[in-house]
């Protein structure tokens, strides 16, 4: 709360933001007065604010693009692509930073640097250099003075979300988890080096597969002598955005056939990384995967990244299955075992809920099935249900979607299921043996080896506590204080009743015998008893909202 008050111009400026814009919600609660749930305004005017209130907010709304657990498909298309409207930083500012943080002058270093950058984001900009080895390559630069900025725009969005945390909204989606997410998020990419590193990953990973030929894809090689956390040396490599590129067929395939091979490249690519390595780039659009001079096709920007434990990877396979299947009591069970916490969630419904989502692919075929699309509604379901999924599988979501898009924008004819058929054997060979089958069996021996030698004790065991009569069963039933609390709370109204109801019974019978004065008294002594008691046993019963 405290930032509030303190950043007071920059809340003023935020304000004026959000007033230019009729944002009415946000307005009450940066004014401080009283705000109910919070209400988002259209896509288009949220997508404006955070475009005008700078890099920060910028790198928010592409991180809520993430989220499909959260906001509605709408929200996610339109925060999706955006990018901040900032001019790129001074060269004399960004010279300086780069001296700063190389060990050795930067004439020893560079033999050129293009003052011009190729690209300028929210929070850093690239510049084609050549060492002085000859060798090209690509300089990401932090922008100067971004760190104050975000330690700045950090805490007021962390006090803001303490104010939402009280609304429904905010418990629902545990609003100040979201912002520490967030803010653990920018604090990542405000360091190169692990940029750098998961860079170093992916490049691995790609480095050899029986999926793919591994030496028509590429991800750039980093420069780690050159690497610091506002500064990253990568290899320069020579090409186009894949959806600007011209591809040029050779003497044995033709255009249309080398879009199909390109396809199919990226997509098993990525199915590698998702379902086998765990660690994925979750960030393919078309400006992150490039079409190169002589023919391969390079993934850049691993500022985004994405991962998923084999228990995830498993779950994940298998609701593609379903929802194939159409089976929406599969598609119920597998959500709410990848679900956080406890919460109570009633199956029937959920079940009909994804029942009435797959309603309407029954009349199509597998090929006519937008698996991206389809789990956006997956993590719509769980939303309207009040389940809360891990934020991971945004991340997966929003992959599978851009993967899908940048497909069908560089080939219209791809079709999702046929890509995927062939890997699937080996999918499920490798979940169910891993990687090394020989040494899985030989542990599935040893467990089954460990279980027989135990298992006759344990059954001796089992049958002497059954015969002694000194078994005993340990149960917990969910919600069974509520229910005691419930028939407690019954018991005693009923108690009231009677009491209410022998106190009108006595004082009847008294005002019919003998009239005397203190008979009378006592009389009317026990009815206005009874009725007080009456009165708020009625008022109890009322204010609970549970008459019927």
């Amino acid at each position: 709360m405290f930032a509030l008050t303190k950043n007071t111009s920059r809340q003023r400026e935020i304000a004026e933001v959000v007033f230019r814009n009729g944002w009415d919600y946000a307005r009450r609660l940066l004014t401080g007065n009283n705000a109910d749930e919070p209400r988002l305004p259209s896509p288009e005017v949220l997508r404006n604010i955070l475009i005008e209130l700078g890099p920060v907010y910028v790198k928010l709304g592409q991180l809520l693009s993430t989220r499909p657990d959260i906001l509605p498909g709408r929200y996610v298309d339109k925060l999706t692509d955006l990018q901040a409207n900032v001019p790129p930083a001074p060269w004399i500012e960004v010279e300086n930073l780069i001296r700063q943080q190389l060990s050795q002058p930067i004439e020893a270093v560079f033999a050129s640097i293009d003052r011009e950058p190729v690209a300028a984001a929210s929070i850093g900009q690239v510049y084609r250099a050549t060492l002085v080895g000859g060798q090209q390559v690509a300089i990401k630069v932090q922008r100067p003075g971004i760190e104050t900025v975000v330690d700045r725009d950090i805490s007021l969005i962390k006090s803001l979300a303490e104010l939402v945390s009280f609304t429904e909204f905010g418990k629902d989606f545990d609003i100040v988890a979201l912002a520490n997410e967030f803010t653990d998020a920018i604090k990542k990419e405000l360091n190169f080096t692990t940029e750098a590193e998961h860079t170093e990953q992916l490049r691995r990973i790609l480095s050899e597969s029986n999926w793919f030929d591994a030496s028509q894809i590429i991800v750039p090689k980093v420069y780690f002598d050159l690497t610091t956390p506002k500064l990253m040396t990568l290899e320069w490599l020579e090409g186009k955005p894949i959806l600007q590129a011209k591809i040029t067929p050779t003497e044995k395939k033709d255009e249309a056939t080398r879009r199909d091979e390109i396809t199919t490249l990226l997509f098993r690519a990525f199915f590698k990384q998702i379902y086998i390595d765990g660690f994925f780039h979750a960030d393919p659009h078309p400006g992150n995967v490039f079409y190169l001079e002589d023919g391969r096709v390079a993934i850049l920007d691993c500022g985004m990244i994405g991962r998923l434990d084999p228990r995830t990877q498993q779950i994940l396979t298998e609701m593609l299955l379903a929802i194939v299947d159409l089976d929406a009591k599969r598609c119920s069970q597998l959500t709410l075992e990848l679900a956080e916490g406890g919460q109570p969630v009633s199956l029937e419904r959920l079940s009909n809920d994804y029942d009435r989502m797959l309603r309407k692919y029954y009349n199509r075929s597998i090929s006519q099935i937008n698996f991206s699309q389809a789990f956006y509604e997956v993590l719509q379901v769980s939303r309207n249900n009040k389940i809360r999924l891990p934020s991971n599988m945004g991340l997966y979501a929003k992959t599978l979607a851009n993967l899908e898009g940048l497909a069908r924008g560089f080939d219209p004819e791809v079709n999702f299921l046929d890509q995927i058929k062939p890997l699937m054997v080996d999918l499920f060979r490798r979940q169910l043996f891993g990687e090394r089958p020989l040494e899985t069996l030989l542990r599935i021996g040893l467990d089954l080896k460990s279980l027989s030698l135990r298992s006759p004790r344990q059954v001796e065991l089992l049958l002497d506590r059954l015969s002694s009569e000194t078994l005993k069963w340990n149960l917990k039933i969910r919600e069974i204080d509520l229910l005691s609390l419930s028939i407690e709370d019954s018991a005693n109204r009923l108690s009231f009743s009677i009491l209410v109801g022998s106190l009108i019974m006595g004082a009847a019978i008294i005002s019919t015998g003998s009239a005397t004065t203190q008979v009378s008294i006592v009389s009317n002594v026990l009815f206005a008893a009874a009725s007080l008691l009456g009165l708020w046993l009625v008022f109890s019963i009322l204010r609970s909202g549970r008459l019927r």
